[in-house]
């Protein structure tokens, strides 16, 4: 609901014809079990990944943690179908050079969405801002502004996710309120 009024108040439509995917590798606690973690071998890390799936203004549609060892086309097999049932309008997702493959063509014939590979130059190197690409960045930032999501800490993925969900509502509950006070503070020069 949150999402909706600020895409309003941002001068968009209530529903999202094009979004943006991406996964993020955090170390998991020593609560979480050998079973619902993995390795990612890429980014050396053991515990779990999370996937977010945003907007184009980087607010959350979607969310799905898995063990690292978890693909990233595979789980986004699993997230654009979940997303693609809510948001009819979705006909556009960009994404990293990870979704590469046959998650391009089978999202094209089974759920009507494009999938755009967003590639990294590889004339540049160090930090460099991709178009489209850096809105889910950004959304990761925001998370890991909640100290609880430095790390996992939940021993189940579904509550992992529902912490997840539970900060991005709280920045859009802020982003919202921080709106309506700015609509109510008197022009300069008026009287209170």
């Amino acid at each position: 609901m949150a999402g909706y009024r600020l895409r309003e108040a941002e001068g968009c439509d209530q529903e999202p014809s094009a979004a943006v995917i991406d996964s993020q590798s955090v170390k998991a606690d020593a609560t979480v079990a050998l079973a619902a973690r993995g390795f990612d071998v890429e980014k050396k890390i053991n515990g779990r990944k999370r996937y977010l799936l945003t907007d184009t203004l980087g607010l959350l549609l979607a969310v799905l943690v898995t063990p690292a060892s978890t693909t990233d086309r595979d789980a986004a097999r699993i997230l654009l179908t979940a997303a693609r049932d809510r948001f009819g309008r979705l006909t556009r997702v960009w994404a990293d050079g990870g979704y590469t493959g046959h998650l391009v063509d089978w999202s094209a014939t089974h759920l009507g969405v494009v999938v755009d590979i967003v590639r990294r130059s590889d004339d540049i190197s160090g930090f460099q801002a991709l178009p489209r690409r850096w809105v889910v960045e950004r959304s990761f930032a925001w998370c890991l502004r909640s100290r609880r999501l430095v790390r996992d800490y939940e021993r189940r993925t579904d509550t992992s996710e529902a912490v997840i969900c539970w900060s991005m509502t709280m920045l859009m509950s802020r982003r919202l309120a921080a709106r309506r006070r700015q609509r109510r503070a008197p022009a300069s020069g008026e009287a209170a």
